[in-house]
């Protein structure tokens, strides 16, 4: 009687979302991949987006924000296609990527309002060619099933000596695999036209196989209930269809269903609590819904969609995210060229909206794995623990740390402020907390900043460093304020605003900014500082750096000369023409080549000209002579990622910051061995690191095991010892770059998109110290850092010592490559007609007390009411003159109600 019995799921009704519902700014293109091109999880989804290179991922979130808008970003994955993705089905801000560049990466994800991670916490690298596929297992935590061309992978993501299993290979391609949803079984279907269930636990080989498709066409495969399986892909007519099979006889289909003949390949998504299947084409207008029931009829249509575009890929939401009290019962994200858009399922029902309906919602897996990876593997068969839907009884959220790292968002601020400078601190010696934040105003006519500091109360290794260097700092009220309008360049399009975390998004000189533009072909646009103002519509020329910009910079003793390295281990010096652009670049002056694989970053030499050094992903760190165009020295040692390079001031030494935990110090004429080493920041996502106190220490920025943002302090006299002093921040995902002035020893503290100009830029009448270019998503804008003084007329020499003019060089690379040193030269920023605050003529001091005559003598009790009565009046000004309230129009006294 099984066939005959009505289902509850029979009615479901697909409803589009309104296209103020839809998810835009979304770039998905053509991709040719074995994934579903899109991933979602209770928070957040992830989608292939068609760019240069294909190591890119788009990033969004499932709900919109509290503007009612949806922020779209980008994420630089992989050097190449980013062919699968996957989030973890117990933590929601762990996504697993692979690529064509033969590796996994697990990246640490927060919202898309927030700078995303540039490094991943985890990269695997089974080195077994191009990578396909990579799924979650559903019931253990670290646990990765991950697929070569023609291989399965099992991967404990805590170990990294290699994979658990490496399952049987496959005669040709691997199309798709999928995991059981008790965590036992994986199943695989291939172009050999072979299905294939392994128990990876047991043995290497499938525990059953059957060549059972009828053609070797693309072909999909999914777990259904219990020992079901679904395939979907072409018969012998090259018509779609989707099959129904048991796992333990997979000789033959229990059921199968045509649905017309077309070239896109057939999605399937199948939701284990209602047996609904949902069936999308890719490049198809359609989505079609079955139930599927281990009973005859086995497969029942449901629904049948049409779209407004064409699909890319799918994907569904987790069931608790669904709107349970409106019936809805599954909810799918639709990915096309140019939008994401939701489509729910709902079951129609009276008292839709105001009733729980527990028929239609069982109890549905939680969030908390059920076991280890290494409790699997050793025979574990735990199952993830249920929760209920109903809204009153669902376990409350965990609060952890990743879940705390997106700061929410101020509405009413700007976007692009918050994404590319999430903040400046400043600090007035190493360590050291201000007493106001220097985070820049919206006003142009604003003289002060926020008034909530960023940094936190100094913590004891805090306070003892600030006593080291002297009593409370003249510069902890500094204020950050953009400058007015007619300084800033407006109207700017198509900016690259995601570049790997070792670069600083953009780099400017005093005479032009270079920004990357997101591009085929790694083009970047130069902009003239002289030439501020609404940039017009039309194309402007730009530098074809012909592959994906991974860090740039100018050569600080050449306004016109800009190194660029790319993605494909090369560096392409350029030289931009007198007077700017007015044609687009396509031959470099000089391309340097050594490296093996893609580079870091980049750095010039701060004394010596034509001096560059770079890091690499081959693990070495290399010195360029531009006079020559040759590598002159390669420095080794470190084991993993290097996040930071910085030259110390005399220009002798050389420091690192890298991801295996360590700092070193370098010195390249002597050895290519690090000549200090020492522990470093324990976290794996990102350091920063600078020179400070005339180099006799280091400052790195960095995180904690935790993902806490934290300073570090290290003497350079003793790296081994560790930090001598550290300081805890916030916890947020993106790297704190500090920029120090050694003039004044301040430390500004900000997130990417902003970068400073020499000393010479500040305006000493403004009692200006610091002056940067703030970048936003459409503007360049020009950042002043003033400190409050009241006596602005006169230089204040006790603030602007002499400053090193570190825009000429004091030798050339040739010379100090030779054992030469140097050292800048000085000048002052005085003008001409100020006089220095310490020359300003001394004021008559006030008396600020009465004879000693008045207090010997007596007075009554009355004259001492009289007298204080008249300080009273003194302080507060003239009592005769009337008060602004007394000219107020009043009320006559009868229209008051007794």
């Amino acid at each position: 009687m099984n066939r005959f019995k009505t289902s509850k799921f029979k009615n479901t009704t697909p409803k589009i979302a309104k296209k103020d519902g839809w998810i835009n700014n979304v770039r998905a293109g053509s991709i040719s991949c074995q994934g579903n091109h899109i991933k979602a999880n209770s928070k957040l989804v992830a989608f292939n987006i068609e760019q240069a290179g294909g190591g890119m991922l788009g990033l969004s979130s499932v709900k919109p924000g509290s503007d009612g808008q949806w922020a779209v970003t980008q994420i630089s994955c992989h050097s190449d296609l980013v062919t699968d993705m996957d989030f973890s089905p117990f933590d929601e801000s762990l996504l697993a990527t692979c690529s064509g560049d033969e590796t996994v990466k697990l990246w640490r994800l927060c919202d898309p309002e927030q700078e995303q991670p540039s490094t991943p916490e985890l990269t695997l690298r089974p080195g077994q060619g191009r990578l396909e596929l990579v799924h979650f297992h559903p019931t253990s935590s670290g646990l990765l099933a991950v697929s070569t061309t023609n291989s399965p992978l099992i991967w404990d993501t805590n170990r990294q000596d290699g994979p658990l299993a490496v399952l049987e290979q496959h005669s040709d391609q691997l199309q798709s695999m999928s995991w059981k949803r008790d965590g036992s079984l994986l199943a695989s279907s291939c172009k050999d036209k072979m299905l294939r269930v392994f128990d990876p636990r047991a043995q290497l080989t499938p525990v059953q196989s059957a060549k059972s498709l009828q053609n070797n066409k693309d072909s999909r495969i999914q777990w259904a209930r219990d020992d079901l399986l679904l395939t979907t892909g072409f018969d012998m007519m090259r018509s779609r269809e989707v099959r129904l099979w048991d796992s333990r006889k997979l000789s033959s289909s229990i059921s199968s269903v045509s649905l017309g003949t077309s070239s896109g390949l057939l999605i399937p998504l199948f939701d284990e609590d209602t047996g609904l299947l949902i069936l999308a084409g890719m490049g198809d207008t359609v989505v079609d819904c079955f139930e599927v029931s281990s009973t005859e009829p086995f497969l029942s249509q449901v629904s049948h969609c049409l779209t407004d575009t064409s699909t890319r890929g799918v994907a569904m939401v987790p069931k608790l995210s669904l709107d349970v009290m409106s019936c809805e019962v599954m909810r799918l994200l639709q990915l096309t060229d140019s939008c994401i858009v939701p489509i729910s399922y709902q079951v129609p029902r009276k008292q839709s909206g105001q009733e729980f309906h527990d028929d239609l919602y069982p109890d549905t897996a939680g969030t908390t794995p059920a076991m280890s990876a290494e409790e699997w593997w050793k025979g574990g068969n735990k199952q993830v623990e249920k929760v209920s839907l109903q809204p009153d009884k669902r376990p409350k959220p965990k609060v952890t740390q990743a879940k705390q790292m997106p700061a929410k968002k101020d509405p009413t601020r700007r976007e692009s402020k918050e994404d590319l400078a999430p903040g400046c601190s400043t600090s007035s010696s190493p360590l050291s907390t201000p007493s106001s934040s220097a985070v820049p105003s919206r006003s142009p006519s604003s003289t002060s900043g926020l008034s909530s500091g960023f940094l936190p109360s100094p913590s004891q290794s805090a306070k003892t460093i600030q006593s080291l260097l002297g009593p409370t700092s003249k510069y902890r009220h500094i204020q950050g304020v953009v400058m007015h309008r007619d300084t800033h360049i407006t109207n700017m399009r198509g900016l690259n605003l995601t570049t790997p975390g070792e670069c600083d998004g953009f780099c400017v000189n005093r005479q032009r900014v270079a920004v990357p533009l997101a591009i085929s072909g790694g083009q970047i646009a130069i902009f003239e500082r002289s030439q501020p103002g609404r940039l017009p519509e039309t194309a402007l020329p730009t530098i074809q750096n012909s592959v994906n910009v991974v860090d740039f910079s100018w050569d600080p003793f050449d306004t016109h000369r800009l190194a660029v390295a790319g993605d494909d281990a090369k560096i392409r010096v350029w030289l931009v023409p007198q007077g700017g652009l007015k044609e687009t670049l396509t031959e470099p002056e000089l391309i340097l080549q050594g490296h093996t694989e893609k580079i870091y970053s980049i750095k010039f030499h701060p004394l010596a000209s034509g001096l560059l050094v770079s890091s690499s992903y081959d693990l070495t760190v290399k010195l360029w002579n531009l006079e020559t165009g040759e590598q002159v020295k390669v420095l080794t040692g470190h084991q993993d990622q290097v996040f930071g390079i910085a030259w110390s001031p005399d220009g002798k030494l050389l420091a690192t910051v890298c991801k295996d935990g360590k700092v070193r110090i370098y010195d390249p004429r002597k050895s290519t061995a690090p000549v200090q080493e020492g522990p470093g920041p324990e976290g794996p996502r990102g350091a920063r690191v600078v020179w400070v106190c005339e180099g006799k220490y280091l400052l790195v920025s960095g995180f904690d095991s935790r993902s806490e943002r934290g300073l570090y302090l290290y003497s350079t006299d003793s790296l081994s010892s560790g930090a001598i002093a550290s300081v805890k921040i916030n916890v947020s995902p993106s790297t704190l770059i500090p920029f120090y002035d050694p003039d004044t020893s301040v430390v500004i503290l900000t997130g990417k998109g902003l970068a400073f100009l020499p000393k010479t830029e500040c305006n000493v009448r403004d009692v200006e110290i610091a002056v940067g270019l703030m970048l936003t998503k459409t503007t360049i804008e020009p950042v002043a850092f003033r400190v409050p003084r009241v006596k602005k007329e006169f230089f204040q020499d006790d603030m602007y010592t002499d400053t090193a003019v570190w825009w000429e060089p004091a030798l050339t690379a040739s010379a100090w490559l030779s054992g030469s040193n140097g050292q800048h030269k000085k000048i002052s920023l005085k003008p001409k007609d100020m006089t220095p605050v310490s020359e300003a003529p001394k004021e008559a001091p006030v008396r600020k007390y009465l004879p000693s005559s008045v207090y010997l003598e007596e007075k009554t009790d009355e004259q001492k009411k009289e007298e204080l009565l008249s300080a009273m009046v003194a302080k507060l000004g003239n009592m005769d003159d009337p008060l602004p309230q007394e000219s107020f129009q009043g009320v006559d006294e009868d229209e008051w109600e007794d």
